[in-house]
């Protein structure tokens, strides 16, 4: 008697392809992480269409994807441009990006579970992967991954859950630093940055991964921040007084 697929639990499933949509969707999303697409920018969709060898269809289609998703915005008689961060947007993703590492790290140093530090070492891996085929755009992914591992090392799901939750916007930060950080360190060194950070954690004392976390240079790309955005609401100066103030005492 033939054994049916139904019949046979270990069966392999067929995985559907991504659709065009799909594709298109995921190649954008990569070039505005990557900084090919910079915020503010107007999609130009002629040119898409031929550098992406599609149709007009799939390419809205997948900026319809990106815009449910927060990358990209409608503006009447402009179009589809990539959805800009004002000074108040990045007022708000650095402060809570700050305090949901400074809760993991109080949580999860010294790490007691070594599968956590397995999982950081797995993602510093993967940036040195990217560094070395001069992937910008993966190496920001990789980035946010380090990143989330080290909340992880809380072993507090909500938290990690909450980290994740904000991967689009923080990924955008993380892209604008790296631009910013171009001209003084190379994605090689950015790995060496962040293999002293985890060499830190490893050492076992929360408050000097703190100060580590401090001085880690992921917020370079405030240097003249104000001249290149808007939104300069009072709470977002006064917080980027604070960190130049910082920044001048170290």
């Amino acid at each position: 008697m033939t054994e049916s697929v139904d019949d046979n639990p270990r069966a392999p499933s067929i995985v559907a392809p991504p659709s065009l949509v799909e594709l298109a969707a995921a190649t954008l999303r990569r070039m505005i992480i990557g900084g090919q697409l910079l915020c503010g920018q107007r999609i130009v969709e002629n040119r898409l269409t031929r550098e992406l060898g599609i149709s007009r269809p799939p390419l809205r289609e997948a900026l319809r994807v990106l815009e449910r998703e927060g990358l990209v915005r409608q503006v009447p008689r402009k179009g589809v441009i990539v959805t800009p961060l004002t000074l108040h947007d990045i007022y708000e993703i650095c402060t809570l990006r700050a305090e949901f590492e400074r809760l993991a790290i109080q949580l999860g140093v010294p790490v007691r579970d070594p599968a956590r530090l397995r999982r950081c070492h797995r993602a510093l891996e993967a940036m040195s992967a990217a560094a070395k085929d001069a992937d910008e755009p993966t190496y920001v992914e990789c980035s946010f991954e380090f990143h989330l591992s080290v909340v992880g090392l809380s072993g507090h799901q909500r938290l990690e859950e909450a980290y994740r939750s904000l991967q689009l916007q923080l990924m955008l930060s993380m892209a604008l630093n790296r631009k910013a950080r171009q001209s003084q360190e190379s994605l090689t060194e950015d790995v060496a940055r962040h293999t002293r950070l985890l060499a830190v954690i490893e050492q076992g004392d929360p408050e000097a991964v703190l100060h580590e976390l401090a001085e880690h240079g992921d917020r370079t790309f405030l240097d003249g921040i104000e001249t290149k955005v808007d939104g300069h609401t009072e709470a977002a100066l006064r917080w980027l007084r604070q960190q130049r103030d910082k920044q001048e005492g170290t």
